[in-house]
């Protein structure tokens, strides 16, 4: 009788697998490095992602005096409640205790809100930001045209546009609204006009944010485009 091998172990059994898995491991990587190389530059990229999230739509909104005291407010009755429960003796009480404060709390900013009201004299003596009219931008515009600065004359006749939009009741000129809200506004009031308005704004977007190169013929266009546009608004 053949005496039987002994089993192999299972450490043995693995190293097979194993360097099979190593092997692959270790030419996965090579395929990822197998990528077209980028055409941009990535200082030009950095910059212009720096310049679109320092828009004023991309800004955290500022907290209200209310929140601040709000969250003042909870962060004390956090650590007053961590005394009253530190000892399980005084745990049933503390809650207790903490259950009876909160509810004043609550009751009494009830009261304080509704006791709020904005004055009507406040009101009036706050004065709004005028924003700069069509025309001035048009001369900003030349101005920059004449110095062969091209950007940001496309920059300012886009500026105007928008201006002349919302004198004629077409768009609502807000601050920190992007030009994306201002295509879509226009498609809804102005039909007509959605088509060169969108080609207007693909090259201001071009000019601006794609930092594309920009020129004299570039401002013709958007002149021209911004002429048919303005032959569709009313007024």
């Amino acid at each position: 009788m053949a005496p039987r091998r002994p089993a192999e172990p299972p450490a043995l059994r693995l190293a097979g697998p194993l360097r099979r898995l190593r092997r692959a491991l270790a030419v996965a990587p090579l395929a990822l490095l197998d990528l077209p190389a980028p055409t941009r530059d990535p200082q030009q990229v950095h910059r212009t992602v720096n310049e679109v999230l320092s828009r004023p739509e991309f800004r955290p909104a500022a907290r209200s005096l209310l929140d601040r005291v709000w969250a003042w407010l909870l962060g004390i009755l956090g650590e007053l409640l961590a005394m009253l429960t530190a000892t399980a003796a005084g745990s049933i009480a503390g809650l207790v205790l903490f259950a009876v404060m909160v509810l004043l709390i609550v009751l009494l900013t009830t009261r304080l809100v509704r006791g709020m009201s904005r004055s009507p004299e406040v009101a009036a003596a706050v004065v709004s930001p005028p924003r700069r009219s069509a025309a001035d931008w048009r001369a900003e515009a030349g101005a920059h045209e004449r110095d062969g600065e091209w950007r940001q004359a496309v920059r300012c006749r886009y500026r105007a546009l928008v201006a002349d939009l919302a004198s004629r009741g077409v768009v609502e000129e807000l601050a920190g609204r992007t030009s994306g809200e201002y295509r879509g506004e226009v498609g809804r009031n102005l039909p007509g006009a959605a088509e060169a308005f969108a080609g207007a704004t693909a090259l201001f977007e071009r000019a601006w944010y794609g930092r594309r190169p920009t020129g004299a013929a570039e401002s013709a266009r958007f002149r021209d485009l911004a002429g048919r546009v303005l032959e569709r608004a009313p007024g």
